[in-house]
């Protein structure tokens, strides 16, 4: 599966069962459950003396995977975000963290190239132009290659190895060919694109067989996964039936039976317990009064939070919130939009002109309609600590989420678990996977339908106390019952329950998690 690579044994490596050699560890360095990541879970530091200090990153997966991987004394596999770092594994938070290093030309072609100018714009419906360049192609394949035969030194027989995301596509087909042993998943956490646009991509095929060597290939939404097996069934011979798809090894692997991959949907969520509590301590509401003082006590505070990327819909729903203050709609008097859009990709040029555009666009409404005392939009280019963004949720009274293009947009699921308060409207574009899961309590949007927005932003901005409330208690309800920690259970779980091709050998890793139910996992289309 993917390209066939040489790999050489050489002093200090061992033969794996399939013949490819991988790096030598002592059973002592193996481990039941290994997670492979772009990023190690940690966030580096370096103080003036030259002192190298970490600590825990604050995104979801660290949260959802955290207590497993201490619980199964796993290991993760990532890049530390610097380059031409040491490489040497250490312990973080009671997890054993082994980096791969990278170059200075890896991180420019492998990944502020290939992952986020090819990759990215494509899977987010090309709303960017994607570029194709073969040098972007083969230092994505050297790094995926290092991922996984990173991985592979760290498994034990039988373990579980969970790859992540856009960036590490190839990983399960060259972690398959070293070790067949391993009962492999892999997490798109980004949209994965129809067929037509999917099709644009030069390296199409060699994406498609890297997936799977996977035995379960897990997306955001049901629409996602069935992108995925039309285009297996139109760029394979391979047969599919509904979610399976049904793989025979290649030639120098005759003597291994054929596997079954299994395409769903698993979409992933927050730590939303701990948002809801956070939002409950008087220091945040108390915050969170002091926002609204700061901002002239508005009758409307409308929010927007994003990574400064052009898939978000900034820009759109910008220049809705200027034509309501043009046309009256709306005053500065009565209303404000704070805008925080933390920095993204600064090296991309793409990201440049977005930010030029953004702020150009932010400085001529504000010329236009502010007042002394009542801005019309509030903007922050920077990244806020959890504190002070549940003190933003619980000041909102109006939450808009236009993203163009999001496999998921834990934002709004943010915004709800912090709405203890049962307060707040949720604005959302239809063209989220959490629109799967919160449309039935959002306002849903099209954020490419200007006039469409800016009604129901007004709609939002006069909903009346009572629907706001029923609302927000059914987004609750879907937000606080699955959570990530059931999101990462439920995948693991279904990875485990598969069928092994090595039924003679115990499974080493158990899952505390069930079988999904109807609910959990959404099937693709039958072939």
């Amino acid at each position: 599966m993917a390209d066939n690579e040489t790999q050489q044994a050489s002093s200090g490596e061992a033969e794996t069962e399939a013949g490819r050699a991988v790096p030598d560890t002592t059973p002592d360095e193996r481990y039941d459950l290994v997670v492979v990541a772009n990023r190690l879970p940690v966030d580096f530091t370096t103080d003036d003396d030259g002192a190298i200090s970490w600590k825990r990153s604050p995104g979801g997966l660290v949260t959802a995977l955290g207590p497993m991987m201490r619980a199964s004394e796993g290991a993760w596999v990532g890049w530390s975000g610097a380059a031409d770092t040491e490489d040497d594994p250490f312990d973080a938070d009671d997890i054993r963290c082994v980096p791969v290093g990278l170059s200075a030309a890896e991180i420019e072609l492998y990944y502020e190239g290939f992952s986020n100018d090819t990759l990215w714009p494509l899977y987010h419906d090309v709303i960017a132009p994607p570029s194709f360049h073969r040098q972007w192609w083969e230092a994505y394949r050297k790094v995926n290659r290092r991922f996984a035969e990173k991985a592979a030194a760290l498994a034990k027989e039988g373990a579980v190895v969970w790859v992540h995301d856009y960036q590490l596509q190839l990983v399960p087909a060259m972690l398959r060919e070293m070790r067949p042993d391993l009962r492999i998943g892999f997490f798109n956490h980004i949209p994965f694109p129809p067929l037509e646009i999917f099709s644009q991509l030069p390296w199409r095929r060699q994406v498609v067989q890297g997936l799977l060597g996977a035995d379960l290939v897990g997306f955001q939404r049901a629409g996602d996964a069935a992108n995925f097996i039309r285009a297996v069934r139109r760029l394979t011979d391979l047969t599919t039936r509904g979610q399976m798809i049904t793989v025979t090894d290649d030639e120098a692997r005759r003597d291994m039976p054929a596997r079954h991959v299994r395409a769903a949907a698993f979409p992933i969520s927050i730590d939303s317990a701990h948002f809801d509590a956070l939002a409950q301590t008087p220091e945040v509401q108390a915050r969170a009064r002091e926002i609204r003082a700061e901002l002239g006590n508005p009758r409307v505070m409308m929010l927007g939070v994003d990574r400064l990327d052009y898939t978000k819909g900034i820009r759109h729903r910008i220049k809705a919130y200027g034509e309501l203050l043009a046309d009256g709609r709306l005053t500065v008097t009565d209303a404000t939009l704070v805008q925080v859009a933390s920095p993204s990709r600064e090296n991309v040029d793409a990201y440049q002109q977005l930010r030029e555009d953004v702020e150009g666009l932010v400085g001529r409404i504000n010329g236009e309609y502010g007042e002394i005392g009542h801005s019309a939009i509030n903007y922050m280019h920077h990244s806020y600590p959890a504190e002070e963004m549940a003190a933003l949720y619980l000041a909102a009274d109006v939450m808009l989420v236009t993203s163009l293009r999001d496999g998921m947009n834990l934002v709004a699921k943010e915004y709800v678990a912090a709405r203890s308060d049962d307060q707040g409207v949720l604005v959302l574009s239809e063209f989220t996977g959490a629109a799967d899961e919160l449309g039935r309590g959002a306002l849903l949007c099209n954020p490419h339908d200007i006039d469409g927005l800016k009604d129901i932003m007004v709609r939002a901005a006069t909903m009346e106390p009572r629907e706001s409330r029923k609302r927000m208690r059914r987004l609750r309800r879907a937000v606080l019952e699955n959570d990530v920690a059931r999101w990462s259970q439920t995948f693991l779980g279904v990875l485990t329950a598969l069928p092994s091709r090595f039924p003679d050998r115990e499974r080493s890793y158990d899952a505390d998690a069930r079988e999904p139910e109807p609910h959990d996992v959404l099937d693709g289309e039958d072939s």
